[in-house]
């Protein structure tokens, strides 16, 4: 529906060529070579959208592509699935409308590589279901906040990798959440395991998070001097990986787009500040090394301390001490003693990279809790949720981030195998219904291998090693690799090498290397540095580190891997409660360049992500399946007796609903809770009918009302229009009670007219007028009246050229509304107007003048009306001119023109009081000059003045007419009580019908009536569907209708005749006789 009528071309409808298929269900072979060679084709193409079914494929262009606009916006809201190409908005509207329809949470699940696009995909799924949803200032406050959230997370929680140039290094699930009227009123973002070590360090070629490069490029003079800022390679933190620029990235630019973001999302300005002055000190603090001094750490230089201790409001000399000692508790029985321990330099650098991690990360959960803030609901309706989290990751060197990274991805592989292999193959078991089980890798024997407790996996046993880890270095990764060979190395999934171990994911064997795994799982900020933070005098930094240090703490500490495995399960659970919608994102090279095509990793990625079995799946199942009672709930008001609810047996009042629509067999089946559809089309056939009934009903209901509207608004100009000359103005009888038409020229069929006016420019009034020149001769004109324009047409020869003597017309004036000053008209019951306006005055006779004048009005405020009883004087071209009125005899004026005035005389009109009236008036009051009615005639008959029905006071004229008392004069006053212009057909064959019958001669000079030709024998068909017209050329009909058929066309399209309208219908409507 939102496409229809809008838009009826998209981008992929004119002129290309066609580029394998939409949707690879239809593909003739089923092989990864074949489903690789389809989306080559179409990414060659630039056509990076392709579906299995529900589930979309998206291929990362590595350029911007045309058609995310707004003429796309239009083309996708409302539209079905297949009605338009593969398109991310057509999933988004998709997920919205069933969010609507059947009032349940969605979530779409973005799966893929890193570089694949899954970032991108989440920006045009919250930017559509932003445009397309509706509200105020403060559902407009909201989606402001939902755009605006993508930049600022993305500068402090995305960076540069090898893979990406934009790579999230971490994950989020942003759920939109919507008032029951669809509005975005709300959301909340739940964040994932940011990467914190990037901030330390990183793989050679790999930039830190974007925020260091912004404030660096963007910030102002200012700024750069109160925060210390200098250039790239001057920062410890940044000229380790060697790497500044990005090419598709404008650091500066970025900057500015930032901080608008955090002002969007209410961030005060101090906070703001806040925010960017410890960006500068985390890069200040990677600049103080350490130097051996005696078997301990001492600061190289303390010159480095001053900046970073004056940035985060503490004492150097303190940092100076927590950053080369530390405190620690002994404890003896029950006596516990503090002591200071001094830190070698090794201890030192990884107490200061700590701080600075510590520092990042919390500044990165207040910017979350921020937007939270900014977006908080009091109560959940209804929520879709977008997971964007980091991709499958495989490098030279794969540590501890790697691993957890792959292990969430791990999770929603799982998920999409779980609902769309496993869950669907099982659910066709339990219904029912006939069904060859597809064989699938399923990963969860990997998730275990992972997350297991019993037996224990590979986080729980890294997290055992932690419990007893005492301090840095290189024993505790060992352990971990010992007790990781014992306890599971006979695991088909698990094997191990020197350095670490190598773990059989989905997508592919990964090594991790085991340094460092330990001490980043235990993920342990010391005591004395949250006690140096809470020690800052600036209350900002004081409100990131609330920790309450005096608490014994009981248990195991929480490790960084126990942390993302419950998170990874949370995540999972909450979008199991939704319908999940599936993005599956495909990164085609590793040069990140357009058009560039690497087959053996795109058929990698389509072995790992299971395309070959999903479409399998897809394409021996069905495509739609539904609970009989939504089923019926949505499809109700396709028949009389399922409107509004279906009373009885809910199966039955399905397969009721499918035999109104004629749907075959073949296409369904009936399990025993659930109807099972199977193919799209069959889909679109019932919401097509269930479209054009719901039209049909709304444009009943819009016809009444208009209907409504537009009589309301007749009555009140007509009412304005008698107002205009009431009490001032004698009236013409034909002149009461008439309809105002407008268009007395026929506008819409005299193109040589419309020539004249602008395109599509509106008509109020057309219709021919006398204009009388300065020597008072007239000429007709064509008139017409335009809100902006009053147009003056005449005719003349054409004196040259090939069209010689030829008649044509021609504009002889243009008006400006606005400057016609005033109309002056007499008080009689004439025609005659002077119009008066800058250049000069014009004299015109306008029989429907006062229609005109009303009108005219109103497309004037200012328009002054004049009338005067006896003599009018106006300017023409050649000087002054005067009009004289007179009384004379007669309705039709008489004219007698002298040298330089014109008198006009005419007879009294109906009284100066008269107004229009919908009532019929008796015959004394309109001094009819025809004998008057037999007052003995129509005794104890209701007076015809009682009569306010059209249909009741028509019965009454026809008794009237045919009482033998009456001669054609008296019929003929009868006929004046009414207005010709309410009964004109009425009045035309009562006329006919009383004439005296000896002026007619009996047709055909009483010959008999020839016999009629015979019909000619033309195919027919018979209606099987009603169908509405959709445009001016096509045929509307209603259900077991016959139509001649004219001609059959092979696209589908035949032309035929109905109730003598001939025109195109759908020969799929019907069926031939």
């Amino acid at each position: 529906m939102g496409s229809r009528g809008h838009y009826r071309y998209h981008w992929q409808s004119h002129n290309v060529k066609l580029s394998g298929v939409d949707d690879m269900v239809l593909l003739s072979k089923i092989n990864e070579d074949a489903i690789v060679d389809n989306l080559k084709k179409r990414y060659m193409d630039d056509y990076i959208f392709t579906y299995i079914g529900p589930v979309l494929i998206s291929i990362n262009p590595f350029k911007q592509m045309p058609y995310f606009g707004d003429k796309e916006v239009e083309m996708y809201q409302g539209a079905a699935q297949y009605e338009n190409p593969p398109h991310i908005y057509a999933l988004a509207d998709y997920m919205y409308r069933n969010m609507m329809i059947d009032r349940e949470n969605q979530c779409v699940i973005i799966s893929g590589e890193s570089g694949a696009g899954k970032t991108v995909a989440a920006k045009y799924i919250m930017g559509y279901i932003s445009r397309v949803s509706g509200g105020g200032p403060k559902v407009q406050h909201v989606k402001d906040i939902i755009l605006q959230s993508n930049p600022l997370l993305e500068a402090f929680g995305n960076a540069k990798t090898l893979r990406n140039n934009n790579s999230s290094r971490f994950g989020k699930y942003f759920e939109i959440q919507f008032s029951s009227g669809g509005e975005p009123d709300g959301g909340k973002i739940s964040n994932f395991l940011l990467e914190k070590s990037r901030v330390v360090m990183r793989n050679p070629g790999e930039r830190s998070f974007h925020i260091f490069y912004q404030l660096i490029e963007g910030a102002s003079g200012e700024q750069k001097s109160s925060l210390g800022i200098t250039s790239l390679d001057y920062y410890t933190y940044l000229n380790q990986s060697g790497s500044y620029k990005v090419d598709d990235i404008n650091d500066k630019s970025d900057f500015q787009e930032t901080t608008h973001a955090m002002d969007v999302i209410g961030i005060s300005a101090v906070d703001r500040s806040m925010v960017l002055q410890i960006v500068a000190g985390v890069l200040h603090l990677g600049n103080i090394t350490f130097k051996e001094a005696g078997n301990y750490a001492a600061v190289e230089s303390e010159e480095f301390l001053a900046f970073p201790a004056f940035l985060l409001g503490i004492d150097q000399n303190r940092l100076k001490e927590k950053l080369t000692s530390r405190k620690m508790d002994s404890k003896w029985g029950s006596t516990v003693e503090s002591i200071d321990v001094t830190l070698n330099v090794e201890q030192s650098c990884y107490t200061r990279d700590a701080l600075a991690k510590a520092l990042h990360s919390r500044v990165f959960d207040f910017l979350v809790e921020s937007i939270n803030k900014a977006m908080v609901k009091d109560h959940q309706e209804f929520n879709i949720g977008v997971l964007d989290i980091y991709g499958f990751e495989i490098f030279q060197k794969n540590g501890f981030e790697q691993f957890c990274i792959n292990f969430v991805n791990e999770k929603l592989q799982q998920i999409f195998i779980e609902l769309t292999l496993k869950a669907e193959q099982e659910e066709y078991v339990q219904e029912g219904i006939k069904w060859t089980q597809i064989e699938y890798f399923n990963n969860k024997i990997v998730c275990d291998l992972i997350e297991s407790k019993s037996p224990p996996g590979v986080m729980c046993i890294l997290d055992d090693v932690c419990a007893t880890m005492h301090a840095v270095g290189e024993g505790a990764d060992q352990t971990m690799l010992q007790k990781l060979r014992v306890q599971i190395n006979t695991h088909e999934h698990f094997n191990s090498w020197n350095q670490g171990f190598i773990i059989h994911h989905y997508a592919g064997k990964v090594s991790y290397d085991a340094e460092g795994f330990c001490e980043r799982n235990r993920d342990v900020l010391f005591s004395d540095l949250i006690e140096l933070m809470q020690s800052s005098e600036i209350a900002f930094i004081r409100g990131l580190f609330l920790e309450s240090l005096n608490t014994e703490k009981k248990g195991r500490p929480t490790t960084a891997g126990s942390k993302i495995k419950k998170q990874a399960n949370d995540l999972v659970s909450t979008l199991m409660k939704c319908t999940p919608h599936y993005i599956r994102c495909i990164k085609p090279n590793e040069t990140k360049k357009p058009r560039d095509w690497e087959e053996s990793r795109v058929k990698h990625q389509v072995e790992y992500l299971g395309l070959k079995e999903n479409i399998r799946v897809r394409r021996a199942g069905y495509a739609y399946r539904r609970v009989f009672k939504k089923f019926l709930n949505r499809y109700a008001i396709l028949t009389k007796e399922s409107w509004p609810t279906w009373r009885g047996d809910e199966k039955q009042g399905v397969s009721h609903l499918l035999r109104s629509v004629n749907m075959d067999q073949d296409q369904f089946q009936l399990g025993r809770t659930k109807i099972f559809i199977k193919a799209p089309e069959s889909l679109f056939l019932l919401e097509e009918t269930r479209e054009r009934k719901f039209d049909g009903y709304a444009r009943t209901i819009q016809k009444a009302w208009r209907k409504y509207m537009a009589r309301k608004k007749y009555v009140q100009m007509r009412e304005e229009a008698s107002d205009l000359l009431v009490n001032r103005k004698e009236r013409r009888r034909h002149s009461l009670n008439r309809n105002f038409v407008g268009d007395y020229l026929g506008m819409d069929d005299r193109p040589e007219l419309r020539q004249f006016l602008a395109k599509r420019e509106k008509i109020d009034f057309a219709d021919k007028v006398t204009k009388y020149d300065r020597r008072f001769k007239g000429i007709k004109r064509d008139l017409i009246l335009t809100p902006k324009s009053l147009y003056m047409i005449g005719r003349e020869k054409v004196k040259q050229g090939p069209e010689k003597g030829q008649v044509t017309e021609v504009l002889k004036r243009r008006i400006d509304v606005e400057k016609i000053l005033a109309v002056s008209l007499s008080t009689m019951q004439d025609d005659f107007m002077i119009m008066h306006e800058q250049e000069y005055d014009s004299l015109l006779e306008c029989v429907f003048k006062t229609e005109f004048i009303s009108l005219l009005a109103l497309n004037n405020l200012l328009l002054e009306m004049k009338l005067k009883k006896e003599n009018w004087g106006f300017l023409s071209g050649g000087g002054s001119r005067q009009v004289l009125f007179v009384g004379g005899q007669g309705n039709m004026p008489v004219l007698k023109p002298s040298n330089k005035s014109l008198q006009v005389s005419v007879g009294p009109g109906l009284p100066k009081n008269t107004r229009e009236t919908w009532y019929c008036t008796k015959v004394d009051q309109f001094k009819l000059n025809a004998p008057p009615v037999n007052p003995s005639y129509g005794r104890g008959r209701p007076n015809p003045c009682q009569f306010h029905s059209v249909t009741t006071l028509s019965n009454w004229l026809r008794c009237q007419l045919q009482h033998s008392e009456l001669n054609f004069s008296h019929r003929s006053a009868l006929l004046q009580m009414l207005t010709v212009v309410w009964f004109p057909s009425l009045f035309l064959q009562c006329l006919r019908a009383h004439r005296p019958s000896a002026s007619r001669p009996a047709p055909g000079g009483g010959r008999p009536k020839p016999a009629p030709k015979p019909k000619p024998q033309v195919p027919q068909c018979k209606a099987l569907y009603a169908y509405d017209a959709q445009d001016t050329d096509e045929l509307s009909f209603n259900a077991d209708e016959l139509i001649d058929i004219i001609k059959e066309d092979a696209s589908g399209w035949w032309t035929g005749r109905l109730r003598g309208k001939q025109g195109l219908f759908p020969n799929n409507y019907v069926t031939k006789i």
